[in-house]
């Protein structure tokens, strides 16, 4: 890796060569931190680089906070702020890279063609409002939201600047007699408790902001920054020239009382709703996609890839269906769907040739409560689609139409649509977590009368394998069941802290379990047989790894750095002696990564929008393309061999060419109304034949026809 050069204390060290790997093209700005460079990753993504002044990287202080910048943008990496590709806040001069983004920033617009039209005003102000909402979910409070850290690009606007942000629970705190801010958008008690700024500063920061999008001035105006204080701490804001139907809104940002001031969203609904524009309650929260370089890629649809919510790290209340890393749908022939080919992750065609030729999308409702994650979960295994959602425990639907043809409901509105509930079929019947998740339960798939249970309270992991089902405790102690009877086969010690268990396609296939060592620099990979619970054999593999799934012969784990980002994919040979270790590294880290595996590809997703398929079979294993979908929240790829199918947090499904990496389709939106418009649990579509098969936050399940993702 190239060093950093130039670190000196001349004026040529603001302008080194390199940080890291990245050979710095041109400065594209200074500001009082850093410098920001223009550069380009090896797979020809434009990145803006800060580089760190050089009289600020001795000062342990400053290093404390430029590494919490980056963890703050890291977290809210998405569609509305520039995505973190890479950085290190450890090096000799701390850099940080994002995604270039065209586009100026509020001020520069402003000051160039003077104020915001009304509709431009409420277009950006919607905008903004979202992205507050996405940053404020991770617990991220920005703190210095001003015109200059609002970047309007083509899709939308960016926050940008996460320099003097800190998440609430933050042991960084301000010093005494030092204030931290811009004054003309700090909020009163910025200047009066600094230890005690929310995310309210930040709506009412974002106030001043539209003030100053409206009128070209902000709501306190002085040459002074100790009259603007008083001004914002005693006085009334100046709201002269604002749209007369807008002023009690932004009053009630300017709040002087934190209480007083609405919330992101609210500001979101009234912006959106007082746009006389009918296209703008659809339009303006979708972004347009980022033009590809005609040379390299192939044509886009003119619809857009959007904007998601921002997600929140899924933690399971009561157990683990499958661990973080296979996510939420057991699609990739593990379990629910049996391997086609070498790791082919389709599942058979639910219905014969005629079915296929009649086939027409469709979209049904399916609720049974009025619980806050109302998104469905649902799996294809033999001829049926088998579906949880709030209040039914279990549906099966008919792949052809979508009709239910049984559904045992809960009358318990807990029956959350969290990956523990995910259904699955193993020994003849469908294994499903009864609400509470204190049960497991066996329904037959032809009625859903339950078959069996057993209490499985004392479990933090449940894990069908073959024809039976581990359910695991954190300690390690493993007790397998007959999946269609529910008698137990065996209880031993298997693994232990931290252990993922993992299962090869096929009622024959191995339980595999990963379990880290102590100090996080080794994973002990174990093949348990599900029949009796002998060990059969174990290896050790260098690096915090995590299980995605079992296919072809392989075990294939994703390796996570440090910082918990992705940085590699490892490919274990599990038949065979000797059991070769293949790593492939990926040319940028992924943030909360999710993986399927199809053949010897392995496509992944992350939390700022990042898709990107590797090859793990090839004599040159490597990176075969990367999208950058700007969509905030992705769930875990499903994909075939034509496409790679994601939901967005919006509940789009899109649809990218597997060979090329280029969007080749999407749904519109399928949003709920309120606080239903965040989907906290996203799951992964379903591939089944020529179909594929969606979830979304208004409660709806929908099949496409995968063939023409183009007419979606």
């Amino acid at each position: 890796m190239p060093p950093l050069r130039s670190t000196g204390r001349f004026p040529e060290a603001e302008h080194p060569e390199y940080a890291g790997q990245y050979r710095l093209e041109a400065c594209l700005g200074t500001g009082g931190m850093g410098v920001v460079h223009l550069a380009t990753s090896a797979s020809g993504l434009r990145l803006a680089v800060k580089v760190i002044h050089a009289e600020h990287s001795s000062d342990p202080e400053f290093r404390a906070r430029f590494r919490q910048e980056v963890a703050a943008a890291r977290k809210v990496s998405g569609a509305f702020t520039a995505p973190v590709v890479d950085a290190d806040p450890e090096a000799e001069r701390p850099w940080m890279a994002t995604l270039f983004i065209e586009g100026p920033t509020l001020a520069e617009r402003v000051k160039r063609s003077g104020p915001l039209s009304s509709e431009e005003l409420r277009k950006a102000g919607a905008g903004l409002a979202e992205a507050l909402r996405d940053i404020h979910r991770v617990g991220v409070v920005h703190r210095d939201l001003k015109p200059s850290n609002v970047l309007l690009a083509p899709d939308g606007p960016k926050v940008i600047d996460f320099g003097i942000s800190r998440p609430a629970d933050s042991d960084l705190r301000t010093e005494t007699g030092k204030l931290i801010g811009t004054p003309p958008f700090m909020a009163p008690e910025q200047f009066q408790r600094p230890r005690e700024v929310g995310p309210a500063a930040d709506v009412f920061a974002m106030g001043a902001v539209l003030v100053h999008a409206a009128t070209g001035r902000g709501p306190f105006d002085s040459d002074s920054p100790y009259i603007v204080a008083y001004q914002v701490v005693h006085n009334e804001p100046d709201l002269a020239g604002v749209p007369a139907d807008l002023v009690p809104l932004f009053r009630r940002c300017l709040a002087k009382d934190p209480a007083d001031r609405p919330t992101p969203y609210e500001l979101m609904v009234a912006l959106r709703g007082s746009s006389p524009s009918s296209s703008y309650d659809t339009q303006a929260y979708i972004p347009a996609p980022r033009t590809p370089d005609p040379r390299t890629s192939a044509p886009v649809p003119p619809d857009a890839v959007g904007s998601g919510s921002r997600p929140k790290p899924w933690r399971s209340r009561k157990l683990r269906w499958a661990s973080a890393a296979l996510a939420v749908l057991v699609t990739a022939g593990i379990v629910v769907v049996r391997t086609v080919g070498d790791g082919d992750t389709s599942a058979p065609a639910p219905a014969g040739p005629r079915a296929e030729q009649t086939f027409r999308p469709w979209s049904v409702p399916l609720r049974g409560g009025d619980d806050e994650n109302r998104t469905p979960v649902c799996a294809a295994a033999g001829s049926g689609l088998y579906c949880t959602a709030p209040g039914i425990k279990a549906a099966r639907l008919n792949p052809a139409d979508g009709k239910t043809l049984w559904s045992a409901k809960t009358g318990d509105s807990a029956a959350q649509t969290d990956e523990g509930m995910t259904p699955v079929l193993a020994g003849g019947l469908l294994q499903v977590v009864a609400p509470g998740g204190d049960r497991l339960e066996a329904l037959d798939p032809e009625s859903g009368e339950v078959r069996w249970d057993v209490d499985i309270s004392r479990y933090s992991t449940v894990r069908p394998a073959g024809d039976a089902v581990l359910l695991a405790t954190d300690g390690g102690l493993v007790r397998a069941v007959d999946a269609a009877t529910g008698e137990e086969r065996w209880t031993r010690q298997r693994g232990g802290h931290g252990t993922q268990w993992t299962a090869s396609a096929g009622g024959d296939g191995l339980a595999l379990a990963a379990t880290p060592s102590t100090d996080g620099t080794s994973t002990l990979v174990s093949a348990v047989d599900p029949a009796s619970g002998d060990l059969l054999w174990e290896k050790r593999v260098k690096g915090a790894l995590s299980p995605v799934q079992s296919a072809g012969g392989f075990l294939y784990l994703l390796s996570a750095d440090t910082d918990g980002f992705t940085d590699a994919v490892v490919r274990l040979a599990t038949a065979g002696k000797p059991r070769a270790v293949r790593r492939i590294p990926l040319p940028a880290p992924v943030d909360q990564a999710q993986a399927t595996v199809t053949g010897d590809t392995v496509y992944l997703s992350g939390s700022g929008g990042s898709l990107l398929a590797l090859d793990t079979g090839g004599t040159k294993p490597a990176q075969l393309w990367r999208l950058e979908t700007s969509v905030t929240h992705l769930s875990r790829p499903a994909a075939d061999a034509r496409g790679v199918y994601v939901t967005a947090g919006d509940g789009r499904l899109l649809a990218v060419d597997a060979v090329r990496g280029v969007l080749i389709g999407q749904t519109e939106p399928r949003m709920d109304d309120g606080r239903y418009t965040f989907a906290s649990v996203l799951p992964a579509p379903v591939t089944a034949g020529d179909r594929v098969f969606g979830t979304a936050p208004d409660g709806s399940v929908f099949a496409l026809d995968a063939r023409d993702p183009a007419k979606w």
